[in-house]
Parts: C-alpha cells; structure tokens; sequence
C-alpha cells in the first residue's frame, strides 16, 4: 500500500507549492524598458483592493518566460513600442481571494467599471476567473503595448480585466484601429512563444511553459 500511495502523494505535493523555485525571476531583472502597472498590487481591479499574496509592485516569472518576453520587448522596439506588464506570477492564495470575493454577492463596487453585463455567479461559467489559474505556474504575463514616444497605451478597445465580449479576441465591437493594435501585440507575442487566451486580449501563456503541471503558492514578494 505505501509504494501505490507513494506517487499519487509526491504528485499532491508537487501540484501546489509554496517554494519559490530558482528559475521564477524578478521580471525587472530581465527586459530593460518595460513599464509596471501591477494592478491586483494597487487595488486597481476588478475586486476593488489589494488581492492576498501580493506584496510587492514587481512581476515574477519563470526564466524561460521572461527570457521569451525580452525578446518580445525588443521586437516591439523596432516599432516604437514598450510593454507594459499588468500581471505574471499569481500566488494560488491570490486565486483563492478571488474565489471568496466571488462568493460575496454584496461585494460589487467595481461592477460599474469592469463588469456592469456580467454577475457574480457566472464569472467561473464564463471562465474570466478560474479556481485554478495559469497564472500560478509562473509562465503567463497580462500585458499591453505603450507608444514610446507619447508614452500612452496603445488603444485596445477594452481596459485590462474588463469582463465581457468586447475583450474577446474575435469581438466584432472593437474599431479596425483597436484591432490592428490588438493584433500587433499577438503577433509579437506568438512570434515569440507565447500563446493567447481567447476571452482576454491582454493574457499571454509561454507554450512550452516550464510548471506546467506545478500551481505554486509562495507571495509576491
């Protein structure tokens, strides 16, 4: 009985782990010009406040994303371009806070803002919050692009963690300008091995992600 357990027990404890492992890196000690807009950091967000387990305004990511990623930030300078990063490593803490702010039906005071078509209940239906993320894997980044020279974003038609079709990838709400700029950005990430998300213009994951079986759970800190 011990040897049958002893895999299925190794696997439990390697799904979710609290050591931050050598290779998950400070984003900033990577890519040379990116610009820091850590949202679930400053409470600017679809909850309203600062989210569990972010400690700190700087991103994590495995080495292999961010080293992917600088070659993005460099791409994306030949067209007068910066990133500017909403989001990488999510503690599964953080998803946690997430799913107990879901479950809160009188907690809405950022509906208005970034899901005023959307309730509560169906955000996991709709899959704009997960009870396990990518992101917790540490090779996924929330990002957008920046003009360089007027050093405003790019116009993408819907803000960052909007809930709702117009942040779709294949939304027909969005200007031909706003889907140039959209397509941009996906082109430059996928040329650089990453991979979108369909219901998120903004979430990009590494396709040969280094964890990707691993949810790790240490802070960001």
């Amino acid at each position: 009985m011990k040897k049958l357990f002893a895999p299925a027990l190794l696997l439990i404890l390697a799904a979710c782990t609290t050591q931050r492992p050598a290779d998950l890196i400070y984003l900033d000690q990577t890519l040379c010009c990116a610009l820091y807009e850590v949202r679930y950091y400053s409470g600017d967000n679809f909850v309203g406040r600062r989210i569990d387990g972010y400690h700190t305004p700087r991103v994590i990511l495995s080495q292999a994303a961010a080293t992917a990623l600088a070659a993005v930030e460099r791409d994306a300078q030949q067209h007068g371009l910066r990133l500017k990063i909403f989001d990488g490593y999510r503690p599964q803490r953080a998803v946690d806070d997430f799913k107990h702010w879901a479950s809160d039906p009188r907690d809405t005071r950022m509906k208005a803002h970034l899901y005023p078509d959307v309730d509560k209940p169906q955000l996991f239906h709709l899959g704009y919050i997960a009870k396990k993320s990518g992101h917790s894997r540490g090779s996924t980044v929330d990002l957008t692009l920046v003009d360089t020279k007027s050093g405003r974003e790019l116009d993408m038609g819907s803000p960052f963690d909007f809930f709702g079709p117009i942040s779709h990838h294949d939304t027909s709400l969005i200007s031909p300008a706003q889907r140039h700029n959209r397509q941009l950005l996906r082109d430059l990430m996928r040329r650089h091995g990453f991979e979108p998300y369909a219901a998120e213009w903004w979430h990009y994951r590494l396709r040969d992600e280094l964890y990707p079986d691993t949810y790790f759970d240490f802070p960001a800190q």
